[in-house]
Parts: C-alpha cells; sequence; structure tokens
C-alpha cells in the first residue's frame, strides 16, 4: 500500500471534508519538526514547557514528526495526511538520551487532555497488562472518557499474544497494523486487551516524514494508530458538518462496531485462527454511511448499524492466516517498576525505500507565517508560557550528578555510631537535615523534589527575595517527615504551590521532571492526615478525650467525634490516593486546594455524619458562576446512606477560584438532595 489516499474509502470521505479547525487531535509522541513541508499550513500548537530537549534530528523525533505528518500532511505535498484541516497539538514526551515512565505518559495525556483535544494519539506505550498498568496511567485515561476525549493507542510491535498499555487500557480504541490487503503484519500484537477494543489499520511502508524535509516509508502500529485517530477527526468533523455535537467517545465505538469482522478460512471453525484480526479491520466506508445516512445521536449509533448492509456499502473482508497463531507464546512481563521506561512503539523502515526529495515548489512555514496558521506555545527562541500549579504529596530530595552527591558525602561531618567515627551517608535524610541546620546555604544545590508515591513529579526551586525562607521550610518539613506517625510534629503531606517556568530538571536516575518555581512561603503547608483530622475535630469545640471514640452498636451518634475524625481523615486519604493527581489543571488545583482547607470540608462532613451519611464520591466539574476574570469550579461531596439505600443521596458543594497561585474559596457550602 504505502499511499494513505489509496485506503479504501479515504478518498471518498475527502469529497466530504478534510477535517475542522473546531476538532483538535493531540499527538503524543517524539519532537515533531514543525518546520516540515508536509507540515506546512498545519495548525499546530507545541506544547514545549514540560518536556527537556529541542532537538529534531534524533530518533524519537523522526517517530514524532512521521506520526504527525501521517495525520496532517498537506494533501498538495509529497506525503499527504489523514486529516490537514484539523487542529494539531503536539506533547512530545519521548526524548532523545532520557527514558519516559508511565507517570510521564500519564502526565502527557492529561495535558493534551488539557488543551481540548477531541482525540489523543499515542503511538507509543509499555509491554504490560491492563492489570500491570501504574495507577497514574490508568487515571489519566479515566479522566478522558469522563470528559468525552477519545484516546487512540498503537497496540505494539512484539508480534505476540500480549498487550500494550495503554492501548490495552479500558475505553482506549486499541490499533494493529495490517498491509493492503488487510493481512495483519506479523510484527502487530494481538493480547486480549487490544482484542477487546481494537481493530486494524493499514501500517505497512506508509510514506511519511522525515525531519529535515525529506519522506521515507516506515511500517508497524505506529503508523496505523494516526489513521484509526485521522479518520476519527473527519468522521467528528462531518458531526460539525451536519449540525450536530462532536462525540468523539461515540465514533470510537462506531469505528470499532463498523470494522470488517474476521471470517475463519472455510472449513475451519477455529476461532484462533482470527485472533490476529482483533475486532475486525478498519472499514472507512461504513463508517461514513453511519455518521452520513441518519441525524441520529450518538446513542443511537447500534441500531443504525444493525441496518448496513454489506453487500450494499462493499468494503473489503478480511481474509484469515491459514496457520493457527493462537500459540505464539509471549511471556508476560512482570509488573513495571515507577522508573521503566515507556517506548515508543516500534517502527520498521523499509529498506528498499530511500527517502524522496521534496520539491523545493512546497514552502517551509517559519513559526510566525500567519498564512501558514501554525501557531507555537513556546519556540527554542523564546521563554515557554507559565502555568500555575497546586500539587500535593511527599518532600524529597536529589543530587543530579555523581560529582554532586560525593561533594556533600565530603562536606558532611562524620557520624558517630557506638564511638566508631563513619563517613557521612548524604542519602540519610537526618542527616541531611543536620547539616542543612548547620550550613542552610547548602540547600541551594539540592535538587529538592516532590513524590507521588515515592516517584518524583516535580522539581522544586525557590526564587526571588523570599527564597532562603522556602528552603527553611523545605528543611524543615523534611525533618518532620522523618518523625513518628504518632508524633505531633510528624509530616506526610505537604502542598506546593508555584509556577511551571518551562524548564525540567535531569535527576540522578536520568529521569527529567518538570521545575516548580516558588517566590513565596503562602500556600507551601505541611500536615499528617491523623493530626489534621483530629484538630479540626478539636476546633469543633470537641473535647480532646473524645475525639477517637467509636460506637459498636451501629446507632448513628451527631456527637460521635471519633467518626468525624475518621471521615476526615477518610475524605483526605482518599484525594491523597484515589484521586492523586499533578495539580497542573485547574481541576486538579481546586481539587488539591481542598484537601488543604480541609476546615471548610468538616463541616460538610459534620452535618452529613450528623444525618446517618457516609461519603460515597467526590466531584469537580466547571463552575458556571464567579467573578469577572476568574476560574471558578465546583467541588461536590455525594453522600449516601449505608443502612437504606432507598433514601436519597445528598450533594455539598463548595466554589474555588483557582485564578491565583494561591486558590481561595467562594461563598458559603450548598447542599441539597439527590434522588
Amino acid at each position: 500500500m504505502g499511499e494513505l489516499p489509496e485506503i479504501g474509502g479515504l478518498a471518498a470521505l475527502w469529497q466530504w471534508t478534510t477535517g475542522d479547525d473546531r476538532i483538535t487531535v493531540a499527538v503524543v509522541d517524539g519532537l515533531v519538526d514543525k518546520a516540515h513541508p508536509v507540515l506546512a499550513g498545519a495548525r499546530l500548537t507545541q506544547l514545549l514547557d514540560v518536556w527537556p530537549g529541542r532537538d529534531v534530528a534524533g530518533r524519537k523525533a523522526m517517530h514524532g514528526t512521521a506520526v504527525a505528518g501521517v495525520l496532517f500532511g498537506r494533501h498538495d505535498g509529497p506525503a499527504p495526511g489523514i486529516a490537514p484541516s484539523c487542529r494539531a497539538v503536539s506533547v512530545p514526551v519521548f526524548a532523545e538520551q532520557s527514558r519516559t515512565s508511565q507517570l510521564d505518559l500519564a502526565r502527557a495525556i492529561e495535558l493534551a487532555a488539557d488543551a481540548g483535544a477531541h482525540i489523543v494519539n499515542i503511538s507509543g506505550g509499555q509491554l504490560a497488562g491492563p492489570g500491570e498498568a501504574e495507577d497514574v496511567l490508568a487515571r489519566a485515561v479515566r479522566r478522558c472518557r469522563e470528559q468525552g476525549v477519545l484516546v487512540v493507542a498503537a497496540a505494539g510491535n512484539d508480534g505476540c499474544l500480549c498487550d500494550h498499555v495503554p492501548a490495552a487500557l479500558d475505553g482506549v480504541l486499541a490499533v494493529g497494523a495490517c498491509d493492503e490487503h488487510g493481512q495483519p503484519l506479523p510484527s502487530s500484537n494481538f493480547g486480549p486487551g487490544s482484542r477487546r477494543q481494537g481493530l486494524l489499520a493499514p501500517g505497512e511502508n506508509v510514506r511519511v516524514a522525515v525531519p529535515g524535509g525529506a519522506t521515507g516509508r516506515m511500517s508497524g502500529t505506529s503508523l496505523a494508530a494516526p489513521v484509526v485517530a485521522g479518520v476519527a477527526a473527519l468522521l467528528l468533523s462531518l458531526h460539525l458538518r451536519r449540525g450536530r455535537k462532536p462525540d468523539p467517545l461515540a465514533v470510537g465505538e462506531l469505528l470499532l462496531a463498523t470494522a470488517d469482522r474476521c471470517i475463519p478460512p472455510p472449513g475451519s471453525t477455529d476461532a484462533a485462527a482470527c485472533v490476529r484480526y482483533l475486532n475486525g479491520t478498519l472499514n472507512i466506508t461504513k463508517a461514513v454511511n453511519a455518521v452520513t445516512t441518519t441525524s441520529a445521536s450518538a446513542s443511537a449509533f447500534s441500531p443504525v448499524l444493525g441496518s448496513v448492509g454489506e453487500d450494499v456499502l462493499g468494503g473489503v473482508v478480511a481474509s484469515c492466516p491459514d496457520s493457527d497463531t493462537a500459540g505464539c507464546g509471549c511471556a508476560a512481563d512482570p509488573a513495571p517498576a515507577p522508573e521503566t521506561a515507556v517506548t515508543v512503539s516500534s517502527i520498521r523502515t523499509a529498506p528498499t525505500s530511500a527517502p524522496s526529495p521534496v520539491p523545493s515548489a512546497v514552502p517551509s512555514a517559519a513559526a510566525g507565517d500567519e498564512r501558514a496558521g501554525v501557531t507555537v506555545s513556546a519556540d527554542a527562541a523564546g521563554p515557554a508560557p507559565r502555568r500555575l500549579v497546586y500539587a500535593l504529596g511527599t518532600l524529597g530530595y536529589d543530587f543530579g550528578t555523581e560529582a554532586r552527591r560525593d561533594t556533600f558525602k565530603q562536606l558532611m561531618p562524620p557520624v558517630e555510631v557506638e564511638g566508631i567515627s563513619l563517613p557521612a551517608n548524604p542519602y540519610d535524610p537526618r542527616q541531611m537535615v543536620d547539616y542543612l541546620r548547620e550550613s542552610p546555604s547548602e540547600a541551594r544545590p539540592l535538587i529538592w523534589t516532590l513524590n507521588l508515591d515515592l516517584t518524583p513529579i516535580y522539581a522544586i526551586e525557590p526564587v526571588g527575595g523570599y527564597g532562603p525562607g522556602v528552603y527553611d521550610r523545605l528543611v524543615e518539613f523534611l525533618d518532620r517527615q522523618q518523625k513518628a506517625d504518632d508524633d505531633p510534629d510528624f509530616v506526610d503531606r505537604v502542598s506546593v504551590p508555584g509556577m511551571l517556568p518551562g524548564r525540567t530538571v535531569r535527576l540522578f536516575n536520568g529521569q527529567h521532571v518538570p521545575v516548580i518555581e516558588i517566590n513565596l512561603t503562602r500556600g507551601l503547608y505541611g500536615w499528617s492526615v491523623a493530626s489534621l483530622a483530629d484538630a479540626l475535630v478539636a476546633d469543633c469545640g470537641v473535647p480532646e478525650h473524645n475525639q477517637r471514640t467509636s460506637r459498636s452498636d451501629g446507632r448513628h451518634d451527631h456527637d460521635d467525634d471519633g467518626r468525624l475524625a475518621d471521615a476526615v481523615a477518610d475524605f483526605l486519604q482518599r484525594i491523597y490516593y484515589d484521586l492523586r493527581n499533578f495539580g497542573a489543571t485547574s481541576r486538579d488545583r481546586a481539587l488539591n486546594f481542598a484537601a488543604t482547607n480541609a476546615v471548610q470540608a468538616r463541616e460538610t462532613l459534620k452535618e452529613a455524619l450528623g444525618r446517618g451519611m457516609a461519603l460515597q464520591d467526590i466531584e469537580t466539574e466547571k463552575s458556571p458562576y464567579g467573578r469577572p476574570d476568574s476560574d471558578c469550579w465546583d467541588v461536590k461531596l455525594r453522600f449516601f446512606d449505608p443502612e437504606n439505600g432507598k433514601r436519597a443521596k445528598r450533594v455539598y458543594r463548595f466554589t474555588i477560584d483557582v485564578k491565583d497561585v494561591l486558590p481561595v474559596t467562594l461563598g458559603p457550602v450548598r447542599s441539597w438532595p439527590e434522588a
């Protein structure tokens, strides 16, 4: 195949639309060569403010540019793309000389969704089953689904009966690769997760853009995924053309429902013969007919598809291999550690296809060329935009290099243990705290980190005239984290408000993390769950000896203050673990501030418990009300009666404005029953 216009049904779809700039597709991949002639005129925004590197000459940049070209390549250029008129967002999570973790990938997915993407294309991932995916990645995908964002991910190119995340996660549209005849490529994965929610698309010898202005040919699921993402974007554009609201999730289901199913070879009843075909092969004609022959809502797609006749619509029915592929035998990988790298899905460059020159008549789009329509959020020649962050976690520190670590080891005084003088251990937080107390200026050479479950997610950098005060507070919190759990001064959580200046820091293990700049101590708090819960109960005027009482008879007691303390602790733990996040979006900043502003939550919990109710869930949504030039979000706590399932639920709502570095609550708590 090789040429995208030859994909069955695509040329006819282009007669309807080549995309709409109101539809946004995000490319979570390597850096994109936005100056490539293939992308001239693309409405491309690059989010470069939290990722290292600006070099488009490496292998991962070649991968990112190839994927972007398949999606957005101009039709009068050497490598036409699927949806050139749609808006593009590039989130370069894969960088040269850097490992990408599932945590990094989760951050990129959330940034893409926050940038307004309808579709997120991920031509990469990690060899693992859905149950082995890190919680932060699964939650990022789940949030996309809740926001109506379609995630399209490559199934991987290991050629085995194995899964790849995020492709195998619930709600993701997984994509395997096939040749021009609809036969699966031998390298395309076919694990149970991909078969549950995946389909095949052309991905062999696809002509792609190569950084520097050339084109080449590549194969693999990395190229099949953007084909599906591009077709989904075109179908969403048809939604707009027909006056309907775009529904990315419904389009994803539609592509699965209209895929050509594999038919076992004649005389064979073994379903294993079709295992490599996932749910079937992409059929653009069926999908377009389903959209254009009805004005039904997204929820009515299924009955519409039931009336679509294959003999009327045409389309290629995939044929099956003669051999049984069920016993391919890919051993399951162990659950990845937090630092395990996530890689781009492998791509194979066709050995017989040399890059072809680009005609000189094709212009290159400059960054500021309004005619080309290219918009860039950050450029190597200028500073990146500064964004607010309000994150929760635990404090840590890092040295960055062996030389800096050894410097601390030599400067720190030796430790006396049972009369024996031992060299200092810079990795011992207690020794480090003692040293920093004696030498406060040494706090600056350290890389202070904010950790989520022992994994660094940010580097904390105090700036400005109040920087020394911020360092003092960091040392204090690090000291208090080492105390016993029942010590009143113990700290197990800190809140960090600041700005993301668009820089990263390389840690000792090679991980790059974004920098948070802090110029004030305001909002830099530390606390423990138990002490905060007890303090909130005590603030209600409750005698201290009653704060941890409990009842065994199951009856509700409005003065059962132990239950109130436990409920406050449960509320905080719910945010820390079940709803943990990066604190970089407005929604997450409001949620995190709700945890630090637990006094307001306490009044809600106290009233709900007085009604004999228990916390069911926590929701955050954009507030319909707000002051001028504000960014207001409603945090809603929903309670239920654990002893009476027919009783109406109770919703409590308070509003938080996250416009400033330190959020602020607005107005009183509102409450109402909910059936």
